[in-house]
């Protein structure tokens, strides 16, 4: 059942959003090669807790603070002190803070040192299909018109589109409903209404969209074993416009 939030709670899932975006402004230029996934994570999660907050992905037994993903780890990859964060990598960073029962979702991928173009157009065309994907969540638009914005650009630059995974509710629980496919689909379509909030987030691969889970039982990758990229924002939809809750650049 898809959970409409009221103005009080989108209040409080805006202010964790707000406490999400700031973390990564602070976070973001210390990421560099050298680090272990294990040292970012740890930032990230002292941020959090400093802030008054705590991970949100404990309340799914996930073992890190962070999702840590590098290079062909499309999602869920988790940290570790052996895996060393290097030149010219693409590093997913998803986060999530619980704070006082209010739960935020964003994803940055960001680039570190010379990296090779093809991967730099990847997360460029990612944050295209993202934006693109927010601009088409408004008030009587269907889910499927989300799926369909991000698709078609990625599509449009030859990238595989990742269809196991997927956006989906978000504010008071960790994943809600609706699901918010990255791609076209059957089943289910909700029309878009206001209090919903959302997680959307496209998740593309320089090769083919298959992807498989690691034997860690958590870490998924693609199958061909090249670059994917993963963009995130939680959006909350109003009568009149969508809001972007965790934009870096948001108006304090």
């Amino acid at each position: 059942m898809i959970q409409l939030k009221t103005p009080e709670q989108i209040a409080g899932i805006r202010k964790v959003c707000h406490i999400t975006a700031d973390m990564f402004n602070e976070l973001i230029p210390k990421v560099k090669a050298g680090m272990s996934t294990k040292q970012v994570d740890d930032m990230f999660k002292d941020y959090m807790i400093s802030h008054g907050g705590k991970p949100a992905w404990w309340r799914e037994d996930f073992p890190g603070a962070t999702c840590i993903s590098i290079n062909n780890e499309v999602i869920h990859g988790i940290p570790s002190k052996k895996r060393i964060i290097k030149d010219g990598d693409l590093v997913s960073i998803d986060v999530g803070i619980d704070m006082n029962g209010y739960i935020s979702d964003t994803t940055h991928s960001l680039l570190i040192g010379k990296v090779n173009p093809k991967v730099r157009k990847l997360q460029e065309v990612t944050a295209e299909c993202l934006k693109a994907g927010i601009a088409a969540c408004v008030v009587g638009n269907r889910i499927s018109d989300i799926a369909n914005a991000v698709y078609e650009i990625a599509d449009r630059n030859g990238y595989g589109v990742v269809y196991d995974y997927c956006g989906h509710g978000v504010g008071l629980d960790v994943h809600e409903d609706p699901s918010v496919p990255n791609c076209p689909f059957r089943g289910q379509n909700p029309r878009i209404k206001p209090g919903m909030v959302l997680a959307i987030e496209p998740m593309i691969n320089l090769g083919v969209p298959d992807v498989e889970t690691a034997a860690d039982g958590w870490t998924v990758l693609t199958c061909d074993g090249k670059v994917s990229c993963h963009e995130e924002h939680t959006v909350a939809v109003f009568e009149d416009h969508t809001e972007v809750l965790t934009a870096l650049d948001y108006k304090k």
